[in-house]
């Protein structure tokens, strides 16, 4: 005890052991000693001297402290020493204040142990592990552990918990740890784990982080929340900052509309903590986020969408025009909206129709441009409003039309102030930025607009009293030509970019105001002193956009002048300049060293006021035509001239391929309406099978009334059969008579079905000899007609035998029915004549039925003739011949089952007979029968003759 009192600071005797030996001891007991109390006071010891001999420690006690972490896991205090221990020598210590080198020393240090912890992955599997432990004082140290290392050696610890099976899993569980300091830390964490790793960011967002991290925030107060919210937001940034599958999964779980509530701030703007106004703003980047002109269209479309209909962007728009926003959060509203809304048809109407809240109302539009040029707003404030009023006219000829409109001379309004007046105002201002800015929004107005470049032509301007207005055109290069005469506030340089920059944009691809700006005698001289000067290195660019724009003045020259065609031009070019001098001129404008700075992202941002020079859109328009500018001004007329032919010969071609297209659409129209007409065929065949379809089931419904009705009647008649016997004997030879009728027309059919069956055997006789001929004729001569007509002979032969056939079927079948009736001598009463009528009523339904049915049949024959029109198919002999062949055994076939039919016969009429002789009549052969008729005649005339 004596030596862990020293250990501790108490008071020992003897020289006091210097840090390094004392270390040395400690870890020889934590190697050495077996009982768990003396390991746990050796790394307790261990830990109080981490931090102050921190190399000592890393050196000589990381692997005993692993050692430790691997076999004592029972124990969770000395885990929780170990696992501090380990932290305070690999962490590096930022709250206390040092110097650079002790700094960039710890720096150094932690690095080196961290490499020596993480040279075996295991040991980060290890820590991993450890994270499950629900006991606090292990869980926490092993949370900042893992962060420190990570902050250390973030790429190689991400690999080890990448490729750990269910690494990143435990890491996301800590988030819903109740205890909210593991929790908190846990954000820390994976704020760590995810930097600039997209597989991990994608298992991080697809282990439910979105919901989580949502639900803190909004637990958390949302902006109105502490530091645990900046957390969450940061967390979310790194998990959707270029990473389009985490985006896409964010606005298909519907989480965009989670974001609306955290930008309802209240109309008391007047409380905005430093706290407050982070989390917006990281709020506000997080939707900057998911619109970024970076994103693939698509997704930027889809979320811009989501954005106006769950009315995120109204939000915005309210927070926009809100009173005691600070201009910070104002600013990166301004730039979310811009955002927001570009290139989104729908979302700039919406914007174009907000109002600020002042007496009269005005167009949000108006306010924001208002600031843009008053030169004592801040200079990043500007900027976002330029960027907001870009993003408004990107891809949006209707909004570049409202705002020329603004400039023409029908709809100016004196008594408000419009957009354009604005934009006039702050182009020929005194301050340079404000013509900069001016310049470049009537630039996007213009852009890839043809009809609003030439609209533009018409405005015109009130220079002072007594002097006739000039073009805003004419305007632009007065101020342009005068140059340093101008006392301006700012750079000089400044708004002849910005001027030249609108006149270049104006004039590309627009033939007409190429002729107006040609048709001013002074601007032509004026350029090419500009170009062939030799200037210092701030007018360089300068004279770039100068050729710029002379190149273009002969590129879209349409020669309406005589003094300035295309081939003058470039006379004058080589006389006054030389063409490799104005090429030269020509390329100062790329190699500028903000060009390539503008042209990376549509957002102007700068770092001073002095090189804001260039705008985005016009970095695009100067890398188009620099190349088609430097080729005009080398080739010759000649040149030229094959070059019209050739154009010529292409617009040929083009109304040739027009044509064809025309042709080809208007046989796709032919092709559709033919596809809707075999697809309404298809359906109204489809209707009438299903029609036939159920009126089969009618039928079969009746057939079972009927069946029902009958055996009724059949029960009714034998009870009634039972009670009055007098009346059966009374109506019985009436009904033996009727009996005796059909006896004889079965006599009759029976004689006309062996005659037919005689004919059947000797026509399956010839055709049994037949064959052989028939083939030979079939494959010598594939058109006998006379063949052709036997074998169609012969088939409307056997159809209209089974057609017979079956007609006898049914009528036997009626026979045996009324037979059976006759029989059992049934006398209806009352109740059985409304039951037969009906049975009368039910027949004559079914007979309307079937025939109805059967026109349904011949309907939907005639449609599927007509389906199968198309699909012809050419017969054979050979499969004439097979068919030949089944009907002569479908004939054998019927022959049988004639036969049997008329042994069913013979025997039916045998057991009617024997009934009817059951019953106590003689049944006699025909010529038996008409003589007892007529002796029963004579007799009932004699006993009229005795009653007389």
């Amino acid at each position: 005890m004596n030596f862990f009192r020293g250990v501790m600071g108490g008071q020992a005797a003897g020289p006091q052991p210097s840090g390094a030996e004392t270390i040395q001891k400690l870890c020889d007991r934590v190697a050495s000693s077996t009982l768990l109390e003396d390991r746990r006071d050796a790394v307790r010891a261990l830990k109080s001297l981490s931090k102050k001999y921190r190399m000592e420690v890393g050196t000589q006690a990381m692997d005993h402290l692993i050692n430790i972490l691997q076999t004592d896991r029972s124990d969770s205090e000395i885990l929780g020493y170990a696992l501090d221990t380990l932290y305070n020598i690999i962490c590096n210590d930022e709250e206390e204040e040092q110097d650079e080198n002790a700094q960039k020393q710890a720096d150094d240090l932690g690095a080196q142990f961290t490499e020596k912890f993480i040279q075996d992955p295991e040991h980060v599997t290890l820590l991993l592990s450890l994270l499950e432990e629900f006991d606090f004082h292990v869980r926490w140290p092993g949370v900042k552990l893992l962060t420190a290392l990570l902050k250390s050696q973030g790429v190689q610890v991400q690999g080890v918990i990448l490729v750990s099976p269910m690494g990143v899993s435990r890491l996301m569980d800590l988030l819903a740890d109740s205890r909210e300091v593991i929790r908190n830390d846990g954000l820390l964490l994976l704020q760590q784990l995810t930097k600039g790793n997209a597989a991990i960011q994608k298992i991080v967002a697809f282990e439910n982080a979105f919901e989580r991290l949502l639900d803190i925030i909004t637990e958390e107060g949302s902006s109105d929340g502490g530091i645990v919210v900046e957390d969450c937001l940061l967390l979310l940034l790194n998990l959707l900052k270029n990473n389009s599958s985490n985006q896409n999964f964010f606005k298909e779980g519907s989480y965009i509309q989670r974001m609306k509530p955290w930008f309802e701030v209240g109309d008391d703007n007047s409380g905005w903590s430093a706290q407050k106004v982070t989390n917006l703003h990281l709020m506000l980047q997080l939707v900057r986020v998911m619109v970024s002109p970076v994103n693939s269209p698509g997704a930027t479309s889809s979320c811009q969408k989501s954005m106006y209909q769950c009315g995120l962007l109204q939000q915005l728009c309210i927070i926009l025009m809100a009173t005691g926003v600070p201009a910070d959060i104002l600013t990166e509203t301004i730039n979310t909206v811009s955002e927001v809304i570009r290139g989104s048809q729908v979302n700039q109407d919406y914007f174009a129709s907000v109002n600020a809240p002042s007496n009269p109302p005005r167009p949000a539009i108006v306010v924001l441009l208002m600031s843009m040029v008053n030169e004592r707003q801040p200079f990043v404030l500007r900027c976002a409003v330029l960027y907001c009023f870009q993003c408004f006219l990107y891809k949006n000829q209707k909004g570049q039309g409202e705002i020329v409109a603004t400039l023409l001379p029908s709809t100016i309004d004196a008594n408000c102030i419009s957009a354009g007046q604005l934009l006039c105002g702050g182009l020929f201002s005194a301050d340079s930025l404000s013509n900069w800015c001016a310049a470049v929004a009537l630039a996007h107005a213009l852009q890839d607009n043809l009809t609003q470049k030439e609209q533009l032509l018409r405005v015109q301007l009130a220079t002072s009293l007594g002097k006739p207005p000039v073009s805003l055109l004419q305007q632009c290069t007065n101020i342009l030509s005068q140059g340093d005469k101008i006392i301006r506030r700012g750079s000089k340089v400044q708004t002849r970019v910005g001027l030249l920059m609108l006149l270049c944009t104006w004039i590309n691809n627009c033939p007409i105001a190429v002729t107006h700006f040609l048709h001013n005698q002074e601007n032509v001289p004026f350029l090419t002193a500009q170009i062939s000067e030799n200037l210092g290195e701030d007018e360089r660019l300068v004279q770039g956009l100068c050729a710029l724009l002379l190149g273009i003045c002969i590129y879209y020259n349409d020669n309406s002048l005589e003094n300035y065609t295309k081939e003058k031009l470039k006379q004058l070019i080589e006389k006054r300049i030389g063409k490799e001098n104005f090429v030269e001129k020509l390329g100062f404008i790329t190699k500028h060293e903000l060009y390539s700075r503008a042209a990376q992202k549509p957002q102007p941002v700068f770092p001073s006021p002095e090189q804001m020079l260039f705008d985005h859109e016009f970095t695009k328009l100067v890398k188009d035509l620099e190349g088609v500018i430097t080729k005009a001004v080398h080739k010759s007329s000649e040149e030229e001239k094959k070059e019209e032919e050739v154009k010529k010969t292409l617009e040929q071609h083009d109304n040739i391929v027009t044509q064809y297209k025309e042709l080809i659409r208007e046989q796709d129209a032919q092709l559709k309406e033919l596809k809707e007409q075999v697809t309404s065929v298809t359906t109204q065949n489809e209707q009438l099978q299903a029609t036939i379809t159920q009126q089969l089931s009618q039928i079969q419904q009746h057939k079972d009334q009927y069946n029902i009705l009958k055996l009724k009647l059949g029960k009714e008649s034998q009870s009634n059969n039972q009670g009055d016997s007098s009346q059966v004997n009374g109506l019985q030879t009436e009904e033996l008579s009727q009996l005796r009728e059909e006896v004889e027309e079965l006599r009759k059919q029976l004689t006309q079905l062996q005659s037919q069956l005689g004919e059947k055997d000797a026509l399956i006789n010839t055709l049994k000899s037949a064959p052989a001929q028939t083939i030979d004729g079939s494959t010598e001569g594939s058109g006998n007609p006379e063949l052709l007509q036997e074998l169609e002979a012969l088939r409307s032969q056997i159809q209209s035998q089974l057609a017979e056939i079956t007609q006898l079927r049914t009528e036997r079948r009626e026979l045996l029915s009324r037979a059976e009736a006759q029989s059992s001598d049934t006398v209806t009463s009352s109740d059985s004549s409304i039951d037969a009528a009906k049975v009368a009523e039910l027949e004559s339904r079914l007979a309307a039925q079937i025939s109805e049915t059967e026109k349904l049949k011949g309907s939907r024959a005639e449609l599927e003739q007509q389906l199968a029109s198309a699909q012809s198919t050419v017969a054979i002999l050979q499969t004439e011949k097979a068919k030949l062949q089944t009907d002569v055994q479908e004939s054998k076939k019927e022959q049988d089952d004639l036969l049997m039919l008329l042994a069913d016969q013979d025997q039916k009429i045998h057991s009617l007979k024997q009934r009817l002789k059951e019953l106590g009549e003689t049944v006699e052969d025909e010529d038996d029968l008409d003589t007892r008729d007529q002796t029963d005649d004579d007799d009932e005339e004699d006993d009229e003759e005795d009653e007389d």
